[in-house]
């Protein structure tokens, strides 16, 4: 995830700490467990090609304990130099409140290859809410790291998003960020898009990204195509 030129996308963290959470057998039981896997035409993270405008196949696990949850993702990047795959590990609780859905978690972003000196590996908090209004789902998340990827130290990710289904199997949704470094430029990223489900598991998505961002190949606007199966 290089900003500024590349970026990092993110997924997730802390299973050991979820599965030690449940101390009855009984509640060890009501773990549910779900996998992912994908494959995508540009793997974009907060409108930042990771992977040199190339395709990624990527997939994770994600386990659900009560309001707890925790889990793990990967991709292939593509930097320019030796780093060639993420690692993004996370874990949260989500909760309800006056008919929001409120989501608080952790999210840790690993390099796999990464140049001698290179300060890749970072850590963001999250706190996200959203709420159903009728054949819509509208939200904001806002994302904070003390020591963020590359050059940056402290960086602030907030975001506004929103889902609709107009008919079944069909979701068009978007959203729009502002990211804000201490060292690299601040940036404007929105994207938008059409997901079709074609059966219970499996979903196609074509998707619109685009930054305020100029003279950064990597940043332009593009249109990104996924295949993602879970089960």
């Amino acid at each position: 995830m290089k900003f500024g030129f590349f970026r990092s996308a993110a997924a997730a963290a802390l299973a050991t700490g979820l599965i030690g959470l449940a101390a009855p057998a009984s509640a060890q039981s009501d773990i549910d467990v779900a996998f992912n896997a994908g494959i995508v035409t540009d793997y974009v993270f907060r409108g930042f090609s990771q992977t040199g405008e190339d395709p990624a196949i990527q997939g994770g696990v994600d386990l659900t304990a009560g309001s707890f949850y925790a889990g793990a993702w990967a991709s292939n990047v593509d930097f320019g130099d030796d780093t060639d795959a993420e690692f993004d590990i996370y874990g949260g609780y989500r909760t309800e409140a006056a008919g929001f859905a409120l989501d608080f978690g952790v999210i840790g972003y690993l390099y796999a290859g990464t140049p001698d000196g290179a300060d890749y590996n970072y850590a963001e908090f999250k706190a996200a809410a959203s709420r159903a209004v009728g054949p819509a789902t509208v939200g904001a998340a806002v994302y904070y790291s003390p020591d963020f990827f590359g050059v940056d130290e402290a960086a602030t990710y907030a975001e506004i998003n929103g889902a609709f289904s107009p008919a079944d199997k069909w979701t068009i949704s978007g959203a729009v960020g502002q990211q804000w470094l201490d060292v690299s430029d601040d940036y404007v990223t929105w994207n938008a898009g059409v997901a079709y489900a074609l059966t219970d598991n499996l979903a196609l998505d074509v998707r619109y990204y685009d930054t305020d961002v100029d003279g950064v190949p990597n940043a332009e606007d593009r249109v990104v195509g996924s295949v993602k199966l879970v089960f």
